[in-house]
């Protein structure tokens, strides 16, 4: 009988061997980034104090001990002298030796904060150019964690780097070295076994907590996926009734977090124990033989105290180093997960040499363009369609047959898989997006608004735009008046996805907003679609001089709102199948009539 095969142990260590060090070679230029000699001379120098405080720690425990020694040796006239003094520059050596630490960590901390920055901006860069089909897969809760986590790790890995591992072996070389040529070999064997037990346990319960603290992260990011949905989706909630449910179901996620994370803590326990076992052994074996050497009057009792402060110093940092490697893993898991994201590809991207975008005369041509967001399941076959600059086109169709994927390929959120999409003779694809979305004002027919003010909200569609400016769009969108009457004007704050408004006064904020961008295309994907009659209306009338001078493509399911269009297009499963004006459609009694005289039927068209 045939076995499926599963990874080994051995095989998913060297798997996060290989990723840890992947993530560590994409760090890494943060550190000693190109052309940037501020930063490398900042690391040059916390380096330089780095080392200073190291030399001055490993030489103060022969002070200490020549202090004890001159306390208990030495004459009453040279008391004074001898043992306050040493003890004067015991305390300088220590009080150096904090300085020199500080100091290290004031000059890098600039390289740090610089390091988070600049990652946390490229990241939130590239997520925003990933593709559409990227985002509408994604988990905002999960994505916004996951970036949380990996960009806190930066500055951590960064420090701990370049401050811990290196540094902590430059100490311990120094104390094994002074402690062979002031006592015996005995004492150096002791020390090397010590740490070496020390730090292959270490590693290897760190590597099996590794593992543990993915499955933690991996709740974690779970749970706060479904506590952001739910907030997200509030209103749902309270219609259904469901905030038991919902409480439920994050609970249920919570639940599988705190299994993860009590794990993670009993196996901290278990690391520290064992720990502690292992520095406490090496540490009695190393006294025992001091303690023995000053018995048989080989060594002074300043020789005892000098090892006992050794050891102390040795356990401080390979107790650090526990913590540091622990640290260094986890963040590279967190960061791990953090570089994927970076490292998703941008479906589409501008081409080297791409041009912007020149608008002329407006026109815009769908040529033999077939395109389906599943290959296998094609939405678009083979439509070509020319819009006249200036032309208002209503685009048509029951659910599903095409119409707004034609608004998202004007927009380029995807690229035809056949045939080209082109304005003024320009093939989208050539141009650059900046200049493509600049060029087009879209409404569609949720407008989500920012949580923040009227103002801020219509002052979107214009980087810079004046006080002046805002209100003249607010008026052409006949929403000044309204504004006007609000206690706090146009510096009133419209709530969460803007639901303080009602959804005519959101549409018209849009409306403002796309109208103070002053584009040269305008795509109206069902902008009245989910308002009520009177309100779609009165929105009419601000749409109607949205589009003055425009090209317009409006995509309708109401068809009263589009009958003064110049042409009407009707779409049928991913085909054109009629074409003309509202009378003329009409007159054919095809495709365009049958819909019409159903929705009269329903009351949907208002004559």
């Amino acid at each position: 009988m045939q076995r499926w095969r599963t990874a080994s142990d051995e095989e998913l260590a060297r798997a996060n061997d290989r990723s840890g060090w992947t993530v560590l070679r994409k760090v890494a230029p943060y550190l000693w980034p190109q052309g940037q000699n501020w930063v490398k001379r900042r690391v040059v120098f916390a380096m330089l104090a780095l080392f200073a405080s190291k030399f001055v720690a490993a030489g103060i425990p022969l002070i200490y001990r020549e202090a004890v020694n001159a306390l208990g040796e030495e004459g009453v006239s040279d008391f004074v002298l001898g043992a306050v003094g040493l003890t004067v520059a015991y305390g300088v050596a220590r009080l150096m030796s904090v300085a020199f630490q500080n100091l290290r960590d004031m000059v890098f901390a600039k390289v740090g904060q610089r390091a988070l920055r600049q990652l946390a901006f490229e990241t939130f860069t590239h997520i925003h150019n990933l593709s559409m089909r990227y985002h509408i897969t994604r988990k905002t809760g999960g994505l916004s964690r996951i970036i949380e986590r990996g960009v806190k790790g930066v500055e951590f890995l960064l420090r701990f780097m370049l401050f811990s591992i290196g540094p902590l072996i430059l100490e311990l070389i120094f104390i094994a070295g002074i402690l062979y040529w002031q006592l015996d070999a005995r004492y150096l064997v002791v020390i090397v076994v010590t740490i070496v037990a020390y730090a292959a346990f270490t590693f290897k319960v760190t590597e099996w907590r590794v593992k543990l603290r993915r499955q933690m992260n991996d709740q974690d990011t779970d749970a706060n996926q479904k506590a952001i949905d739910s907030l997200l989706n509030f209103e749902t909630v309270k219609y259904f009734g469901a905030e038991t449910r919902e409480a439920q179901r994050y609970d249920k996620a919570m639940e599988g977090y705190e299994t993860a994370a009590l794990k993670t803590a009993y196996s901290l326990a278990g690391l520290n124990v064992g720990q502690s076992f292992l520095i406490t052994s090496g540490l009695i074996v190393v006294m025992v033989l001091a303690a023995l050497g000053v018995e048989n009057g080989t060594l002074t009792v300043g020789d005892f105290v000098m090892v006992n402060a050794y050891m102390i110093q040795i356990t401080m940092p390979l107790n650090f180093l526990g913590t540091v490697y622990r640290e260094i893993r986890q963040s590279l898991v967190d960061m791990g997960e953090m570089f994927d994201l970076l490292g998703q590809p941008t479906e589409v991207a501008d081409k080297p040499d791409a041009a912007k975008l020149a608008v002329s005369e407006g026109r815009i041509a769908l040529e033999n363009v077939s395109f389906g967001y599943d290959e296998a399941r094609p939405i678009l076959k083979n439509v070509s369609l020319a819009v006249d600059g200036g032309q208002t086109v209503a685009i048509v169709g029951a659910s599903g047959s095409g119409k707004s994927t034609i608004g998202r390929l004007l927009f380029r959120f995807y690229d035809v898989n056949q045939g080209a999409l082109k304005i003024d003779g320009q093939d989208v694809r050539e141009v650059t997006q900046q200049s493509l979305h600049n060029a087009i004002g879209v409404v569609p027919q949720d407008t989500v608004l920012f949580n923040d003010t009227i103002r801020y909200n219509i002052a979107y569609g214009l980087d810079g735009a004046t006080h002046e400016q805002i209100i003249d769009a607010a008026r052409a969108a006949q929403i000044h008046d309204f504004i006007e009457t609000l206690p706090d004007g146009y510096d009133t704050t419209v709530g969460e996805r803007g639901l303080k408004l009602s959804g005519g006064e959101k549409q018209r904020v849009g409306i403002a907003r796309t109208l103070l961008k002053n584009p040269p295309l305008l795509l109206l994907d069902e902008a009245t679609s989910a308002l009520d009659t009177e309100t779609e209306q009165s929105i009419q009338e601000a749409l109607a001089h949205a589009g003055q001078g425009r090209t317009v493509i409006t995509i309708a399911h109401r068809l009263s709102t589009i009958a003064d269009a110049d042409r009407i297009v009707v779409l049928e499963k991913g085909e054109i199948v009629e074409e003309g004006t509202h009378a003329d459609l009409l007159e054919r009694d095809g495709r365009y009539a049958q819909l019409w005289t159903r929705q009269l039927s329903e009351g949907s068209v208002i004559a």
